[in-house]
């Protein structure tokens, strides 16, 4: 079964086929982090996806309950994430299992800015 990830604000939705995992070797496989660089969508991961820092934080919009739960890990480290919000997680941590809708902080783009309207 295949779902959908919607990346902010770059408004990029990518089909995931759950079958093709890793995409990549950093963060864990189906993560966040791991379907944006499997899609060429710019996502910073300064540890390698090792749960060492915070810039692959993002917001999640919808789809919560599509995340993998929270390890303790990942709960201490994200008290030191730049702009925490209560739906904030983790790129690497955060596996995904269905539909979802992420916002990349700018902290974590790499250099894209969103277009303005």
């Amino acid at each position: 079964m295949t779902y959908k990830v919607t990346f902010l604000p770059m408004n990029i939705t990518v089909e995931v086929d759950p079958e093709k995992f890793p995409h990549q070797e950093d963060g864990q496989p189906g993560s966040i982090l791991d379907i944006a660089l499997g899609n060429n969508i710019s996502l910073q991961h300064n540890c390698g996806g090792k749960c060492a820092c915070t810039t692959c934080h993002v917001i999640v919009k919808e789809g919560m309950e599509n995340l993998s739960k929270m390890e303790e890990d990942e709960e201490d480290r994200l008290d030191t994430a730049e702009g925490l919000t209560l739906h904030s997680r983790l790129g690497c941590q955060a596996v995904v299992s269905g539909d979802v809708v992420v916002e990349i902080p700018p902290s974590g783009r790499g250099g894209f800015v969103a277009p303005s309207h």
